[in-house]
């Protein structure tokens, strides 16, 4: 091994997992990889570094790092470079005053001390604190974790999941597999780490760990609550590489159950104890609610109706079952069947009795909870945001709770929602039974409809605004597995078509390069006809943006997608998108392949605790706080701080300005100029533009194709291939899940 001493001139490159390659003063290039702190914080470093050189045809002659030795007082490196809030002089200021020794120490355990210095306020001393506690924690979780192969994003990871945890490199030393708790880690990797660090391929610890995971995750991906035990034994099989293990994982599943972390129901289904619990509390409340019998709310009800808004048959009976005193109604209505209107005439009755402050509407995103409350005038809030502020109350201090858009809310956060109603109030869930199911696990409002759980009307007559409006026929059609007449003109939906002739006939007459030939060549065509009709919108977007409209400007247009990957997939449609929507953006930031810029929309991927503030302690200059930030808001970044690596995204629906770290981007962020379907669910815009094509066809079905549609508020434009178009039309999934509440129906009758 050789060693090299010089400066780091430039990073000619960074990734995404810590490597990097770099050109020294003296002209020498070298790649490896560098995980203590941000890669840029190199540049300009004197360094000693240990490796080998290597030649490549392309690359020329690289130096290849194994170790990388800062060449100066590693402590004044960190605190100039990585540690937030310290200048040079600073630095130097306080090694000199404290010492190294000393001045750790009250980094560590006094750190109000360092008030007394000249320039530092509490606002730098928060800055300094919480950066220091990261890097901290960076360094002693590297020193574990990095010889068993851990690479700097992954340890990145679990430094930012673990900040919390008292002792983060005792407890992976105890049981590694507490890793697999942590988002973006999984089984697989934290074996991985496990064995390395010598436990037991065959140890009960390693099975236990697997099963509880793996149940967890079954469920979670596929949307069940509870799985048969064969197919779980199966799948041990596999992560664990066993084989006829079945006395073993039937002794570890034994002590599960006793433990009651796994509950056991009829024909061998498995649920993890806190699906079982959430879906079996939803299933027992459901059912007390509709028991439950108040007086009747208005003796003449006629005469109430006379005065609100003209209602349809059905529509009446949903009043009609509220007037009669029950406490619990699902309202269930199709595009265009006035769910919003009913809903209003509901809570004006209901406020009859309960004034209007004991009154809440939500629903899981800003925009719906937003949405429901303007159509209705009645309060409303997102079900996050009244968990959080009522986190100390056992209920909401409500005598009525609206929930809508409640087919996208799965079993853990719908139990946790029911669970804080008072007991004797009233509660309405009005959804869509043909969106797409909820992400994770569960399908409470599916399973309450097919097992007549509580009082339901269904509204299924569409009130059409006119000849030219066609969004809800279209969109109902296909729920019903039809094609509808998309061809036709309309004023509120679009189909532009940009197919491959003889798509059949050229598929069978072509080999598979050939064909993929004119696959690429047709999604090419696609995409620069949807490029050409966002170019549309634009202007008025902007002009939304000059006048600082910003929930407007973020709802006004969306382009949508089935899938992530691909030349059609969000992915590359946002960095596409990025380039026309805000080309000449005053700041940016790098990350890798990533790309963000001042005034780009974004939405925030991760349900965490982050540093923000209401946007009147922003403008008033106050410190920041810690809330809980949810996956799926929608903002704005307005700004990016390089000195002190810092980004603020707005988001105007939950009124909020969230500060992010560099190093939270990837992670915690992603554009939004193209979203999935998935993503979008619960969402409305003015104008909704979606790709179709045969390469999307695995995900093509009438449930992810009417959620799409029916996400337009007032134009929907579909761009690709007709035939692709038509077969999403006619193939109807079910969305029926192995459910816990399904089993406790069953277990009933």
């Amino acid at each position: 091994m050789q060693q090299i001493v010089g400066q780091i001139k430039n990073i000619i490159y960074e990734g995404d997992d810590g490597f990097f390659v770099a050109l020294l003063s003296e002209g020498i290039k070298v790649r490896g990889i560098y995980y203590e702190s941000a890669i840029t914080h190199l540049k300009g470093a004197a360094v000693r570094l240990e490796g080998d050189y290597e030649s490549h045809h392309k690359y020329g002659k690289t130096f290849v790092i194994e170790q990388l030795h800062i060449n100066q007082n590693p402590l004044f490196f960190f605190l100039n470079r990585v540690i937030k809030g310290f200048s040079k002089k600073l630095s130097a200021e306080l090694i000199e005053t404290f010492g190294e020794a000393g001045l750790i120490d009250i980094l560590d355990n006094n750190i109000e001390k360092l008030l007394s210095v000249n320039g530092i306020k509490q606002k730098r001393l928060k800055t300094i604190q919480a950066s220091w506690k990261q890097y901290r924690s960076m360094r002693q979780l590297g020193e574990l974790l990095m010889p068993f192969g851990v690479t700097p994003t992954l340890l990145s990871t679990i430094a930012g999941a673990m900040k919390e945890v008292v002792s983060p490199v005792e407890k992976i030393k105890n049981n590694p597999y507490i890793l697999t708790s942590i988002n973006g880690i999984g089984f697989k990797r934290a074996d991985e780490i496990a064995l390395k660090m010598g436990v037991d391929v065959r140890s009960n610890k390693r099975i236990s760990s697997a099963m509880d995971y793996l149940l967890f995750e079954l469920c979670e991906q596929q949307g069940n609550s509870a799985v048969a035990q064969e197919i779980l034994f199966s799948k041990l099989d596999e992560i664990l590489n066993f084989h006829d293990e079945q006395n073993r994982y039937d002794a570890v599943l034994h002590d599960l159950i006793l433990d009651e972390q796994v509950m056991i129901m009829q024909h061998h289904r498995l649920a993890p104890r806190r699906l079982y619990e959430a879906e079996h509390l939803l299933f027992e409340e459901f059912q007390r609610r509709a028991t439950l019998k108040a007086e009747i709310l208005v003796e003449d009800l006629e005469a109430f109706l006379a005065d609100a808004l003209a209602l349809g048959t059905q529509q009446k009976e949903a009043v009609e079952l509220i007037n009669s005193g029950v406490h619990v109604l699902f309202l269930v209505g199709y595009a265009g069947t006035g769910k919003s209107t009913t809903a209003k005439t509901i809570l004006d009755l209901l406020s009859q009795r309960y004034h209007a402050g004991a009154i809440m509407t939500t629903a899981l995103s800003g925009i719906a909870s937003q949405r429901i409350g303007e159509r209705t005038g009645y309060a409303s809030a997102t079900i996050q945001s009244l968990l959080v502020k009522y986190e100390e109350r056992d209920t909401f201090p409500f005598d009525v709770l609206l929930i809508d858009e409640a087919s996208m809310i799965n079993s853990t956060l719908f139990a946790r929602v029911v669970a804080k109603v008072s007991r004797d109030a009233i509660l309405i869930i009005v959804g869509d039974d043909a969106q797409l199911p909820p992400i994770g696990a569960g399908n409470v409002l599916s399973d309450v409809l097919t097992l007549k759980l509580a009082p339901t009307v269904t509204l299924t007559q569409i009130f059409r605004q006119s000849e030219e409006q066609a969004i809800a026929l279209i969109a109902n059609d296909i729920r019903r597995g039809r094609v509808p007449q998309y061809r036709e003109m309309y004023d509120d939906f679009e189909f532009i078509e940009v197919s491959i002739d003889n798509y059949h006939t050229q598929k069978q007459s072509m080999n598979v390069q050939e064909f993929t030939t004119v696959r690429d060549a047709n999604a090419h065509a696609i995409l620069s006809t949807l490029v050409s009709k966002t170019l549309e919108y634009i202007p008025d977007a902007r002009m939304a943006l000059k006048q600082k409209a910003l929930q407007r400007y973020l709802t006004m247009f969306q382009v949508i997608s089935p899938i992530k990957g691909g030349l059609l997939g969000v992915e590359h449609l946002n960095k596409v998108l990025q380039d026309y929507w805000n080309p000449n953006a005053a700041s940016v930031i790098k990350r890798g392949e990533k790309e963000f810029r001042v005034m780009d929309k974004v939405v925030h991927t991760k349900n965490d605790n982050m540093l923000c503030f209401t946007q009147e302690e922003y403008k008033a200059g106050h410190h920041s706080s810690e809330r809980r930030i949810f996956n799926g808001m929608s903002g704005l970044l307005f700004k990016i701080e390089h000195d002190e690596e810092l980004a603020y995204v707005v988001y105007p629906n939950e009124a909020l300005v969230v500060q992010y770290d560099w190093s939270q981007l990837g992670s915690h962020l992603m554009l939004s100029y193209a979203l999935t379907i998935h993503k979008v669910q619960g969402m409305e815009y003015d104008v909704v533009v979606m790709p179709m094509s045969f390469s999307h066809a695995i995900m093509h079905n009438t449930k992810l194709l009417y959620t799409a549609v029916t996400r337009a508020k007032d134009e929907c434009i579909i761009i690709g291939e007709r035939g692709a178009f038509e077969n999403a039309c006619r193939r109807t999934q079910s969305t029926r899940r192995d459910t816990v509440m399904l089993e406790l129906g069953a277990a009933r009758s």
